[in-house]
């Protein structure tokens, strides 16, 4: 049996899907909530920490090299993080999250999408890259997925999220790829367009 998730979460306030917030290496389950709390204000918040440890800092896979993953410990871990978000909408009474992922963070969701579909209703990817090289055709069909990239990004390049936004749009979901003039850290634009992305899909939610 996997070790459980440390994690945080926060009660949510409004009736809006709950967040799954996902740091980047080196970062550890209270990094995103202030990025949560300005993007979707009143969701309930649900941050793991990722089980990985390269050189002491936290992440949610292995990799071989930078750029270069692991591609069967991917497998394995979001298989693993899909379980964390099931057991933990059971015990805090939550629905289908929407991912809010950085870097890594923003990997491993992508991942979660092509291998569980189920577990999340959506994704927010920042600076993402594609997880697995032969991805498998996963059911997405209407699922809202945002990819944010940074045009100066020598980490995670513009052109490789682009194959990450076909793949999932070939898996039927509704992909919405932005770059903006930014390297790999975030920035106010990120936040900024995530928020606003954020609050369009709830307004189509709410018109479906």
């Amino acid at each position: 049996m996997a070790a459980p998730f440390i994690h945080r979460f926060e009660p949510g306030t409004a009736q809006a899907r709950p967040l799954l917030l996902l740091h980047g290496t080196g970062g550890d389950e209270n990094d995103l909530v202030p990025l949560g709390r300005a993007v979707a204000p009143g969701a309930a918040l649900l941050a793991p920490r990722g089980q990985v440890l390269e050189h002491g800092m936290p992440r949610f896979f292995r990799r071989l090299a930078e750029g270069v993953f692991d591609e069967d410990d991917v497998r394995r871990r979001a298989v693993a993080l899909a379980d964390f978000v099931d057991d933990a909408r059971n015990r805090y009474g939550i629905g289908a999250p929407v991912a809010l992922g950085y870097s890594n963070g923003a990997n491993i969701a992508a991942a979660v999408l092509l291998l569980r579909p189920q577990a999340l209703s959506g994704a927010m990817l920042l600076r993402a890259m594609v997880p697995l090289r032969e991805p498998p055709r996963a059911d997405l069909a209407g699922k809202p997925v945002l990819i944010v990239s940074g045009a100066q990004d020598p980490i995670a390049p513009p052109d490789n999220a682009a194959i990450l936004a076909d793949v999932l749009r070939q898996s039927g979901a509704a992909v919405e790829h932005r770059v903006l003039s930014a390297g790999h850290p975030l920035s106010n634009a990120d936040v900024a367009l995530a928020r606003d992305w954020w609050r369009e899909a709830a307004r189509d939610e709410k018109a479906a």
